[in-house]
């Protein structure tokens, strides 16, 4: 456990020493809120309220997919990276420390959809829904996690990176995140429910208001979780056997 939390420390002050990779992961999901969400829904405390977890969906996702994605694969080319495995300790506890750093930065791309959302919408939550909201995020955090693992071990930095970026806007475009539940162009509504990012936004909407997600989301998230948590762990072994065997 010591070890871990040296390695999450690590890895936040890696993070945090370049100050463009934090403003960065906070720019889209802002930037959503601004155009998409307060000219729009602003006024609508309950369109306001579900847009506001929609957004905060798409900063989990972006954040996973981002930090994930293109930061394993930068470490990969690193010899530091290669030089741990080779350690006593093994693997675990710079695995496990990513992912507690990852956890942490999930707040700073959170942090100005919220305050955009105090300020220029009149979204309401309570404090049953705002402990709810916390614990979905941790929850919906884990398929995007699963899949920027996938990405970071299985390609190289360019292809992570080009790869991350074509993925976020479909993914959140296709599960709805961009409109309000029932709103989407028909087309929408009929493939979201198979998508990650609505079961995850589903779950979301469900913490901060009165919305009952769809079985079929619900059910596809699950689905989802397992594929890419094997993905992941075939990119990770692949990774391992191609240099160190």
């Amino acid at each position: 456990m010591h070890l871990t939390l040296v390695h999450t420390r690590y890895q936040l002050l890696e993070t945090i020493r370049i100050p463009i990779a934090v403003i960065g992961s906070a720019f889209f999901p802002a930037v959503s809120m601004l155009f998409f969400v307060v000219p729009f829904a602003g006024d609508d405390p309950v369109a306001a309220t579900y847009a506001t977890a929609s957004m905060v969906t798409f900063a989990v996702m972006t954040s996973n997919l981002f930090q994930y994605g293109i930061g394993v694969s930068e470490d990969r080319a690193q010899p530091w990276d290669p030089y741990t495995r080779t350690l006593p300790a093994g693997a675990f506890p710079r695995f496990a420390g990513r992912v507690l750093a990852g956890l942490v930065m999930l707040i700073l791309p959170i942090i100005p959809v919220v305050i955009i959302a105090a300020v220029g919408t009149e979204a309401t939550i309570t404090l049953g829904g705002l402990l709810a909201g916390l614990g979905s995020v941790v929850l919906i955090s884990i398929p995007f996690t699963l899949m920027g693992l996938a990405i970071g071990y299985a390609l190289p930095s360019k292809a992570a990176l080009a790869v991350a970026q074509v993925l976020f806007f479909p993914l959140a475009f296709g599960g709805g995140l961009l409109s309000a539940p029932g709103s989407a162009p028909g087309f929408i509504e009929i493939i979201a429910p198979y998508l990650p990012t609505r079961g995850a936004v589903e779950l979301m909407w469900a913490a901060v208001g009165d919305f009952d997600p769809n079985p079929v989301s619900l059910i596809a998230l699950v689905g989802w979780i397992v594929v890419l948590a094997v993905l992941a762990v075939w990119a990770y072994r692949r990774d391992e056997g191609r240099r160190f065997s």
